[in-house]
């Protein structure tokens, strides 16, 4: 099969969060089980700063985008450590910005211009390089009106005709949406705008269009996919995708291996494996340590905290227990930015627990390999959570996850208790009530594990043992790939000028 997959964002050439990561291991993954792939993505200004090799393809496009036509080329790259093409949509009026989205907290104003441009570049380029794909693998909302063009304007494309889609929903709370005049520069028609397509009380809705008009939906967990047919977590949407729950699926995200494996990762004090953790992860605790200026002492829980400083990340919990658990002779280090007020409580706790506790409020990539190396417990009590990576790559670095019961954290840790214990599942714990005192009963229980070194050393191995590579989750999405063309065969032959949806 030759499967497109289109993306806002993609490791290593731009990336915001973990649907990044998703985009720039996953067409690599699905092309080592021996389909043909690619990559779009907008070439940014990142893109341009990383200094990566971009070879031009001497494609120029003339894109309508509302009354105008937009120019814009397209340039070509690959993926590390693999053959699989990165496509890169360049047109430096949209995308030569500071940031991928907005600035400063802000969106930008023509965000429904920019990704309109984006997506019909995405078709026209793909028709003009002859790479006729049997499906588009589209994600998030910056993608969600090419299975409506598919459908409608592209209908009739040469090589697109016979092109299914899948729409990947990595967090829906964001949803594109724009005031309701935009959609003329969307190119569609107004017939489209009506509560059964594009509407969404009132306004244009992107990843409204994917859920409708793909031909199979996925999300990145199973438990994801069934928090999103409810009120408390649909966004408004939930009962659509009820509607269509027959072609909704919940596969959970991998990690990439190359990359966040802790016996390939050269920036790590010393390499290890299930076999050698114990003396791996040692050394890697002391430098972490010493790095932070902590006390260099292997008998304290180090706990770690990795991410955006935000409500939707449980920080207002860990605010709440952060005094009880620094009464205790642990030590605590944070690795992100957000919101003013999480870096004022984390400065707070450094000068009032010097030697406790460290906070680097930014990013740095070597740090975050270093710090799930290097710690004992990883701390993520996201109010909701569609996949998570952080967990995974802790239980891949022998760190233990303490984790709240939302979406993918529940698929991919198993909580600690006796019978767990007994037959070697349990690696980690979970907490199922989004309450502070429910946090602070499961880190009492971690405290108590911890003296147990036998039990512990059991977890970590337990955690380390566990393939949560991108091998598995890429056969899934081959079986949709496949289930999409059955789908489609039988009306192949048939016009799609007559859309059911409109009035």
């Amino acid at each position: 099969m030759n499967i497109v997959f289109v993306a806002s964002e993609g490791v290593p050439f731009a990336k915001t969060g973990g649907l990044a990561d998703v985009a720039g291991a996953l067409p690599r993954a699905v092309a080592e089980l021996g389909h043909a792939t690619c990559l779009f993505l907008p070439c940014y200004r990142k893109v341009w700063d990383s200094k990566r090799d971009l070879a031009a393809t001497g494609l120029t496009l003339r894109i309508p985008v509302g009354s105008s036509t937009v120019l814009g080329h397209v340039f070509e790259a690959r993926l590390p450590d693999s053959d699989v093409p990165v496509y890169l949509i360049d047109e430096p009026g949209y995308f030569d910005r500071e940031g991928l989205y907005g600035h400063l907290g802000h969106d930008f104003e023509d965000n429904c211009e920019r990704f309109v441009f984006f997506q019909r570049a995405v078709l026209e380029a793909t028709a003009a390089l002859n790479l006729r794909p049997d499906v588009f693998h589209c994600n998030d909302w910056q993608t969600g009106l090419i299975p409506l063009y598919l459908r409608s304007l592209y209908k009739d494309t040469p090589g697109l005709e016979s092109a299914g889609s899948l729409f990947t929903i990595h967090n829906l709370a964001y949803q594109g949406l724009f005031w309701h005049w935009d959609v003329p520069v969307t190119g569609l028609d107004w017939g489209y705008f009506n509560h059964r397509a594009l509407e969404f009380h009132g306004k244009l809705s992107f990843m409204k269009a994917g859920l409708v008009f793909a031909d199979m939906l996925t999300t990145v967990s199973p438990t994801y996919a069934r928090e999103i047919q409810t009120q408390v977590q649909g966004a408004g949407l939930d009962g659509l995708l009820r509607d269509r729950r027959d072609d909704l699926r919940g596969i959970v995200n991998g990690i990439e291996e190359r990359s966040w494996s802790p016996r390939n990762e050269a920036m790590l004090a010393e390499r290890y494996d299930v076999e050698t953790v114990s003396k791996g992860k040692a050394a890697c605790k002391a430098w972490l340590q010493k790095h932070a200026g902590l006390p260099v002492r292997p008998d304290v829980p180090l706990f770690a905290q990795i991410g955006r400083l935000d409500p939707q990340k449980g920080w207002d919990l860990l605010a709440e227990v952060a005094e009880r658990l620094l009464a205790h002779d642990v030590q605590l280090i944070v690795l992100g930015t957000g919101h003013p007020k999480y870096h004022n409580l984390l400065e707070a706790l450094v000068h009032r627990h010097p030697g406790k506790v460290w906070a680097h409020l930014g990013f740095s990539d070597d740090l975050a390999h270093q710090i799930e190396a290097g710690a004992d417990v990883f701390l993520m009590p996201s109010l909701f959570e569609p996949c998570g990576l952080n967990q995974l790559y802790s239980l891949a670095h022998g760190t233990v996850p303490v984790v709240h019961a939302t979406g993918g954290l529940v698929d991919t840790v198993v909580d600690v208790n006796p019978q767990t214990i007994a037959d070697g599942r349990a690696t980690g714990f979970i907490f199922h009530e989004p309450t502070s005192n429910a946090l602070w009963r499961t880190l009492e229980r971690v405290l108590d594990v911890w003296g147990d070194r036998k039990t512990w050393a059991r977890l970590v191995r337990s955690g380390m043992s566990t393939d949560w590579s991108w091998k598995q989750s890429a056969g899934r999405y081959v079986d949709l790939y496949r289930e999409i063309q059955r789908r489609r065969r039988p009306q192949l032959a048939q016009t799609l000028s007559e859309d059911p949806v409109l009035p």
